[in-house]
C-alpha cells in the first residue's frame, strides 16, 4: 500500500509540475511584452492556477495518508522486534507468497450479506460476520484511495457499505443528481458541523498620486467569513428479521440501491432548492443575479436575450465568464421544438453543422448534458422544480459559474437496529451522508432566469 500511495504521490507532483509549466507558459508572453494579461491569457492563468490549488489539496491528503501509513508501519515493526526478543513470538517470517488480489467479501449477488453480517456482528456477537466486516472496510478503504474519494468524516467500525455498493452510489449519483456533480467538490473535513471560508469583504486601493513626495492612496482591506452548516441527509427501512436470516436471496442489491438513488436524488435538490442559513441552494443565494422574464406568449426567441442578460451579469458582477447552463428537461425540450418564421428548428443537432441557429443539440438524454446554449454547455436536470411562482408552475434556468461553488460531502454510511422493532421481530437498516454546500462565496457568479415566461411550455 505505501508503494501504491507513494507512487501516486509521485504521479500527482508530476502533474503539478506540468500545470506549473503550463502557467508560466502563459505569464510568458506578457512578461516578455511588459504589458498586462488579456482576457483570454487572465482566463487561461485563473484556471491553470485553480488546477494547481486543487492538485495541491490531493497531494497534501496524499502525504497525510503515507505518513500514517509510515507511523504504523513503524510501530508494527518495533512490536515485531520486542517480541522475538522476548520470545513471545517468533520474529515474522516471508513466506515466499505474495497475495497480488482477492474477490470482494460483498460482492453483487454474492452469497455473503452485508445486512446480515451487520446485523449478527452487532446483536449476536457473530465472530465470522465481524471478520467478514472487517476485510469489508479494508477492501473498501483501498478502492477509495484508488477512487480518490474519502471515508473522512467519522468512518468506523462496520459502517461503510461494501465496495461494489460505493461504485453503484457513484453510478447512480451521476445519473440522478445533475447538478450536484457539476459543481466544484471536496471531502467533507472530519470533527466539524459548520465549514467557514474567509473572503475579503472590502478590499484595497491604488489612486494616480497627487504631486510627487506627497502620500499615496492607502486603504485597508477588511474581511470577513462565509459559513457553511454541515447537513445530514438520511434514510431508513424496517426489514423483517427472517428475511436477513433465512431468505436465499440477499437484499443488499435492492435496499442500499434504492437508497442510494434517493439519496442522490435529495442531495440534488438540497444543492439546488434548499433555504436554510447556511445551506442556501442554488436558487436561495442572497444576492445572486435576478433575471426576470415576464410574458404571457412566451418566446423561446425573447428567452434567448433573458439568458444572455444572465451571462452578462456574471461578466459584469463577477468578473469572470459562467461556464455551465441548467434547466428543466421540459425546458429544453421547448428549446428544441421551436420553430422560426420559416418553419426552420432554431435547435438543430451539432453534428449538422448548422449555421445561425439559437442553440446545438448533442444526445437526447433525459438528464445531464444535452447541447450548447450562448456558448454555454446545457444540463438538463429534472430535480429543478417546476412547481415555482404564482401560479405554481413555473420552472427557472441557472446560469453559473460552477467552480464558485463548492459541494462538501462525505461517504455514505449503513447501521442495522434490533431493539426499537423488537416487539415485531423486525430490524431498523439505517442509510446517511453528510454534506456541506458552498454556494454564497460568490453570489455574483450565479444568475436565474425566472418569471411568467417559464410557466409550463405548450407542444
Amino acid at each position: 500500500m505505501l508503494a501504491f500511495l507513494r507512487t501516486q504521490l509521485q504521479e500527482l507532483l508530476e502533474q503539478r509540475a506540468a500545470l506549473k509549466t503550463d502557467l508560466d507558459a502563459v505569464l510568458e508572453a506578457p512578461q516578455t511584452e511588459k504589458r498586462n494579461l488579456t482576457d483570454d491569457e487572465q482566463s487561461t492563468f485563473d484556471e491553470k492556477r485553480d488546477a494547481i490549488k486543487a492538485k495541491d489539496i490531493e497531494i497534501a491528503a496524499k502525504q497525510e495518508r503515507i505518513a500514517e501509513l509510515e507511523e504504523s508501519e513503524v510501530r508494527d515493526n518495533k512490536a515485531a522486534e520486542l517480541r522475538a526478543k522476548f520470545g513471545q513470538a517468533p520474529a515474522p517470517v516471508a513466506s515466499g507468497v505474495t497475495v497480488t488480489s482477492e474477490p470482494e467479501t460483498y460482492r453483487k449477488g454474492g452469497r455473503t450479506s452485508y445486512f446480515r453480517d451487520l446485523y449478527r456482528s452487532q446483536h449476536m456477537g457473530d465472530r465470522n460476520a465481524m471478520d467478514r466486516l472487517r476485510r469489508n472496510d479494508e477492501q473498501v478503504a483501498d478502492g477509495l484511495e484508488k477512487r480518490a474519494l474519502t471515508t473522512t468524516d467519522g468512518s468506523a467500525g462496520e459502517f461503510v457499505p461494501p465496495l461494489w455498493m460505493i461504485d453503484d452510489y457513484v453510478t447512480l449519483a451521476r445519473a440522478g443528481r445533475v447538478v450536484a456533480d457539476q459543481v466544484q467538490h471536496q471531502p467533507l473535513p472530519a470533527g466539524t458541523d459548520t465549514i467557514s471560508l474567509p473572503r475579503l469583504a472590502s478590499g484595497t486601493a491604488v489612486a494616480e498620486q497627487a504631486t510627487q513626495n506627497t502620500a499615496v492612496q492607502n486603504t485597508d482591506a477588511t474581511a470577513s467569513s462565509v459559513s457553511a452548516s454541515v447537513a445530514t441527509i438520511a434514510g431508513q427501512q424496517v426489514v423483517p428479521l427472517q428475511l436477513l436470516e433465512q431468505s436465499p436471496i440477499n437484499m443488499d442489491t435492492i435496499l442500499l440501491a434504492d437508497l442510494a438513488a434517493d439519496y442522490s436524488t435529495k442531495l440534488d435538490a438540497f444543492v439546488i432548492s434548499n433555504n436554510a442559513a447556511n445551506k442556501r441552494g442554488i436558487l436561495n443565494v442572497t444576492g445572486l443575479n435576478a433575471v426576470t422574464y415576464t410574458d404571457a406568449t412566451p418566446t423561446v426567441g425573447e428567452a434567448y436575450s433573458k439568458v444572455g442578460d444572465g451571462i452578462q451579469q456574471i461578466h459584469t458582477g463577477r468578473l469572470l465568464p459562467p461556464d455551465k447552463i441548467f434547466m428543466h428537461p421540459r425546458r429544453w425540450a421547448w428549446y428544441t421544438v421551436s420553430l422560426d418564421t420559416a418553419g426552420r428548428p432554431l435547435v438543430v443537432p451539432a453534428a449538422n453543422m448548422p449555421q445561425n441557429v439559437l442553440a446545438a443539440m448533442s444526445d437526447v438524454v433525459s438528464e445531464g448534458f444535452v447541447g450548447t446554449l450562448q456558448g454555454l454547455p446545457v444540463y438538463v436536470d429534472p430535480n429543478i422544480p417546476t412547481n415555482l411562482g404564482a401560479g405554481t408552475n413555473e420552472d427557472k434556468v441557472i446560469v453559473a459559474r460552477s467552480s464558485d461553488i463548492i459541494l462538501f460531502e462525505g461517504t455514505p454510511r449503513s447501521e442495522t437496529f434490533r431493539e426499537s422493532k423488537a416487539d415485531q421481530l423486525s430490524v431498523l437498516l439505517r442509510f446517511y451522508n453528510y454534506a456541506a454546500l458552498h454556494s454564497e462565496r460568490y453570489p455574483k457568479s450565479i444568475s436565474v432566469v425566472s418569471g411568467t415566461g417559464l410557466i409550463a411550455p405548450t407542444f
